[in-house]
């Protein structure tokens, strides 16, 4: 299992800021809700981490 395997798996995905000021991103599926709570350091890396995925996305095609 990896980040290379595909899954047919429907998931809800919301992302906003708490009220205790965290970041919440919350993914709901199959009945399992996981929320996941980031202080806003921890949050803006992780959308670095994704601007560069897409970015290195964007070049495999």
């Amino acid at each position: 299992m990896g980040i290379n395997t595909e899954r047919d798996i429907e998931a809800n995905m919301q992302i906003g800021p708490t009220d205790q000021g965290m970041v919440r991103i919350f993914i709901e599926a199959s009945g399992v809700e996981i929320p996941m709570d980031f202080d806003p350091e921890e949050a803006e890396e992780i959308a670095d981490e994704l601007r560069a995925a897409a970015q290195a996305a964007r070049a495999v095609k």
